[in-house]
């Protein structure tokens, strides 16, 4: 009887319940998740680059919102982003159109930014230090390696913590970029 009465209870929360077949109920990351968005977003960073060398700013400018859309959680609020040169007032990122300026220019509200993005990158690596991963959040931090197109490479630290949106595709929600300390 108790498991007739058990049966019956969990069909009656199954046809009652409002969770839509699309709904993410397992939020775990995974470390494979997490190093497939990194390349990712290094390979953005190229794309974006390239863009800009064949098409120009405007083609540029558009693959970058398209980026932004799908690899930042701007869309699930504020993104706690700190690029690697910026200056006051407007030193934090915490909005899609900041995040947009940085990467590639041209917003007179940033007068300051030039388009990270658009600096001729070649190559992009990333050197994880260590990635930290509870349950339905990843946090990483360690080294991102550009290479311009005379071969120049610049290192900057970078940490970035991802979560998982209602359709189970890893975010950033936080992304911190700093130049390497050289001690001058």
């Amino acid at each position: 009887m108790k498991i007739t009465t058990t049966l019956a209870t969990i069909a009656l929360i199954a046809t009652t319940s409002s969770v839509s077949a699309d709904v993410v109920v397992d939020r775990a990351i995974s470390e494979t998740q997490v190093l497939t968005a990194q390349k990712a977003w290094c390979e953005a960073l190229i794309d974006i680059s390239t863009t800009n060398s064949m098409k120009g700013q405007a083609a540029a400018s558009e693959l970058a919102e398209k980026v932004i859309d799908s690899a930042y959680g701007y869309q699930m609020g504020v993104v706690l982003f700190k690029p690697t040169v910026t200056v006051n007032p407007n030193t934090f990122r915490t909005t899609r159109e900041g995040a947009l300026s940085y990467f590639v220019g041209g917003n007179p509200a940033y007068p300051d930014d030039k388009g990270f993005a658009l600096n001729d990158w070649t190559k992009c690596e990333i050197e994880n230090s260590a990635i930290l991963i509870i349950g339905n959040t990843a946090s990483t931090m360690g080294k991102v390696h550009l290479t311009d197109k005379d071969g120049n490479v610049t290192s900057v630290d970078k940490s970035w913590q991802f979560v998982k949106d209602d359709n189970g595709q890893l975010r950033i929600v936080l992304h911190h970029s700093s130049l390497e300390f050289t001690g001058e």
